[in-house]
């Protein structure tokens, strides 16, 4: 039940800023273990190399350092145990969070302020906002927010009832790894080479998992459930990213909207497939439809989680 109350409490309380997140731990740890080994390698190989250690051994440490201090405080009080796993299970979720920092992009948007939209717009995105229209925006949004239903709610969860809190603050220290080096530009092709594909890797199940749960979750909200497993079977692999595209196309459908398309990264403007058809032109509405399905999508996982953790005890 732990998993529960964790999920509860991350509805409830999101994540403060004031809070320590492991997160910020976890990159202060990455910075200054990439600072180091860049002193060393320089070559492509070498770069390659320190970056394939380093994506393995931090989620590794984290994983020893979870399970070490869980099995510190069961030791102490079997209380003390249920209060440390919840709130590590409740650090690697981030329904809330996304939720808010969606919908402060939607509010701008509600209220026609355009560069208060692409400045909190680009507080969740990796693309240049400084340019984008309302619609550019919105995609964006909608994207974000599909994408990271895996990487913040349905990976989370799936690591954690596969493996506890120690898993699941692993593949937190996956996913944190990717979003600070795993990019393919010219300073991080070959040193972040690792974390981006152990993140792939990570995220392959997960993604493949929301190809099935949104289209589900979108027909009990009342969008368009066929369509959205039309477009999923039609386009998931129209994205640069080998997971990206399944929530992103289960979205599409659902909503009867396209995403993808072209983009400015770093700078430089990066040509992209469309995923789903323009059938309904793009609007902040979107938006906040697509935080609904976020929200359903994550409430479907848990319960199938217990569902099946259920099922196998009675194996």
């Amino acid at each position: 039940m732990d998993v529960f109350f964790a999920f509860i409490a991350d509805l409830v309380l999101g994540d403060p800023y004031s809070f320590p997140h492991p997160v910020r731990g976890m990159g202060w740890m990455i910075t200054k273990t990439e600072g180091i080994f860049r002193k060393y390698f320089k070559s492509p190989i070498g770069l390659k190399f320190a970056g394939t250690i380093m994506a393995v051994a931090i989620p590794g440490l984290v994983y020893a350092v979870t399970l070490y201090l869980l099995k510190l405080a069961k030791y102490i009080h079997p209380v003390l145990y249920h209060a440390v796993n919840i709130l590590l299970i409740y650090t690697v979720l981030s329904v809330k969070n996304l939720a808010q920092e969606a919908g402060k992009v939607y509010d701008a948007l509600k209220i026609r302020d355009i560069p208060l939209a692409r400045k909190n717009l680009s507080c969740i995105v990796g693309r240049d906002t400084h340019n984008l229209d309302e619609k550019e925006i919105t995609r964006a949004a909608v994207e974000t927010v599909a994408e990271n239903t895996v990487d913040g709610i349905l990976s989370p969860l799936f690591y954690v009832f596969l493996g506890g809190a120690p898993l699941g603050m692993a593949y937190k220290a996956v996913n944190t790894l990717d979003s600070m080096v795993g990019y393919k530009n010219e300073n991080y092709l070959h040193f972040g080479w690792a974390s981006a594909r152990l993140d792939d890797f990570a995220n392959f199940i997960p993604a493949r998992l929301a190809g099935i749960l949104i289209p589900v979750v979108s027909a009990l909200l009342g969008f368009d459930g066929i369509q959205s497993v039309k477009i999923t079977l039609r386009d998931r692999y129209n994205h640069t990213s080998p997971n990206a595209g399944f929530p992103e196309a289960a979205v599409a459908g659902a909503l009867k909207i396209q995403l993808g398309g072209p983009g400015i990264y770093f700078g430089k403007k990066v040509e992209k497939p469309t995923i789903g058809d323009p059938i309904i032109p793009l609007n902040p509405h979107h938006i906040h439809d697509t935080i609904k399905i976020m929200y359903m999508t994550a409430f479907v996982m848990l319960v199938a989680g217990f569902l099946v953790k259920f099922l196998i005890g009675l194996i």
